[in-house]
């Protein structure tokens, strides 16, 4: 996480783009003074040597690394000018840097650190943003406004769950509770896939004679179409035009996606000529692209090649393209039209400024093809460029080689991968997998265990036919100890729930004795934990 506070007037805002963190935004003229604050360690703001600058104080915050690489952002607010970079521990509290900046007497007000908590919350560091709105009215006693309300609203339910959410919702006084707090409280429960409640939600905000907008709308549509519910979402499409409440780019998107259910062309069709005839409506890229999927899903080849085409033309006329032609490569793939893949790779790599992204859309493109000597080539291109070291790229070619049983070609990746970054959980996992293929069990369950080593909790990704299978060898070895160890592990990840332990240690034969014994250790997580890199 780095906040950049300047402390010159300006009256342009900073607004440098980057697409990786090779390239440092260079500001010239602008002497200034860098103060690292290593949030790895406990922050104690007074311990911190700082001077001051009569033009520039930057505030650097160095996480550990994290794998999403983003572009920087300026924004400039009376003359105080900060950019954040959304890398860092979310677990770590950014709390000090804000009381440290006020300990130095600097000034903050309510619209920069309504910026900041914006930034935040796009670039999804969900409780860093909390942090900063509580900040702002529990340190500066800043007056929330009820944009301010929805914004914690909706930032308590992505922190702490709906339950948090909903008593933060209860006690905002009546006068507060406008149409942005009970929309932000209608978001809550469609995440939730919580129908009957944002149902309720909905008839209050009527009740109370609130004018709903399109955004409340594209919420209910879009949850009645995640729960099939397609009735009701034409039904409320009849209420916004009876309203006459504007259809917007993503009311429309709604409508295509829906149609997917119907198998009606015809009214694809309809939906588009309506979009393309809106005059206030700016069409995108996007829109084209939902199109296509949507006729894919159909069986219409050709109309999605055209709503592709259509897509490619208003992605060359963006600022930002590599997203756009991510989808693209993508969409291709799903076609089985390697030509096209390869032929908008060229022109992607020609028209726009390469990051990972790019790189983690063709290799697993082309290897749908099983053309691993297109996707080795473009992995060679991605290790020369010089961009962050992402290990989610080798694992693409790592997976595919396990997959094929090429288990030399795999380790011989990974010992070059390694010099450059760490293998994740994943890595690990393709690995057991492979080991287990090639009749590799030892190999396979030392993978296993580095992966649930180095995974989060709640990892899903494990197969109960790979879990069965280590079982298995540690079964035959009779070893009961490090049979219920690997099952315990699993429950303390998360990755299997209690009810499945039970299931895997009857499966694994050792007897209720034999639990009882070994109960009291946590060995599981030693054993686990003590996994080593060769």
């Amino acid at each position: 996480m780095i906040l950049l506070l300047p402390t010159f007037q300006t009256t342009t805002p900073l607004q440098p783009s980057f697409n990786n963190y090779n390239h440092y935004p260079l500001i010239t003229s602008i002497k200034h003074q860098i103060i690292h604050l290593n949030l790895c360690k406990t922050l104690n703001p007074s311990s911190i040597n700082s001077s001051r600058s009569t033009h520039f104080h930057k505030l650097s915050a160095y996480y550990s690394c994290s794998r999403r690489r983003s572009s920087y952002n300026a924004v400039e607010n009376d003359g105080d000018s900060f950019r954040i970079s959304p890398v860092g521990d979310w677990r770590v509290s950014i709390v000090p840097i804000l009381d440290h900046w006020i300990q130095e007497g600097r000034n903050v007000n309510k619209v920069m650190l309504q910026r900041i908590t914006w930034e935040l919350r796009k670039y999804r560091r969900y409780a860093h943003s909390l942090e900063v709105s509580e900040w702002m009215s529990d340190r500066m006693y800043l007056r929330l406004s009820p944009a301010d309300m929805a914004i914690r609203l909706d930032l308590i339910y992505k922190v702490h769950g709906i339950d948090q959410a909903l008593i933060y919702f209860n006690n905002i006084t009546g006068q507060m509770k406008d149409v942005e707090v009970y929309g932000a409280l209608l978001r809550c429960y469609a995440e939730e896939k919580s129908l009957e409640r944002a149902e309720d939600v909905m008839q209050e905000i009527r009740a109370l004679g609130l004018e709903m907008n399109t955004i409340s709308y594209n919420v209910m549509l879009n949850l009645y179409c995640k729960t099939g519910n397609y009735e009701k979402a034409k039904s409320l499409m009849h209420e916004m035009e009876e309203k006459g409440i504007k259809k917007d780019k993503v009311t429309y998107s709604i409508q295509l996606t829906a149609c997917s259910s119907s198998s009606d062309n015809e009214e694809i069709d309809l939906i588009l000529q309506k979009i393309e005839s809106d005059h206030e409506l700016v069409l995108d890229w996007n829109t084209y692209i939902i199109a296509a999927n949507v006729y894919m899903k159909l069986g219409c080849v050709d109309k999605a090649l055209e709503m592709l085409e259509k897509a490619e033309g208003l992605i060359l006329t963006c600022y930002k393209k590599n997203t756009g032609f991510n989808f693209l490569i993508t969409q291709y793939s799903n076609l089985g039209n390697k030509a096209e893949v390869m032929r908008v790779w060229e022109l992607y790599k020609n028209v726009e400024k390469m990051n990972n992204s790019g790189y983690k859309r063709m290799i697993p493109s082309v290897l749908k093809f099983d053309d691993v000597k297109a996707a080795e080539d473009v992995f060679v291109e991605w290790e020369s460029s010089q961009l962050t070291y992402d290990f989610r790229i080798p694992n693409f070619l790592i997976g595919y080689y396990c997959r094929k049983g090429l288990m030399g070609k795999a380790e011989a990746l990974l010992d070059r991968a390694k010099r450059d970054g760490k293998p994740t959980p994943q890595t690990w996992y393709y690995f057991a997998t492979g080991y287990i293929g090639s009749g590799q069990l030892p190999e396979a369950v030392e993978a296993m265990k580095r992966a649930i080593s180095k995974c989060q909790r709640g990892w899903k990704q494990p197969s109960t036919d790979i879990l069965i299978a280590c079982l298995e060898y540690l079964k035959k070895n009779k070893d009961v100890k490090e049979v219920e160890e690997f099952i315990r592990s699993l429950v303390f990840k998360d990755i299997v729930s209690a009810e499945t332990e039970k299931e895997l240690l009857d499966y694994s034969g050792i007897s209720k004795e034999d639990r009882d014994s070994n109960k009291s250790s946590e060995r599981a997580l030693i054993v686990v934990g003590e996994v080593r890199e060769p």
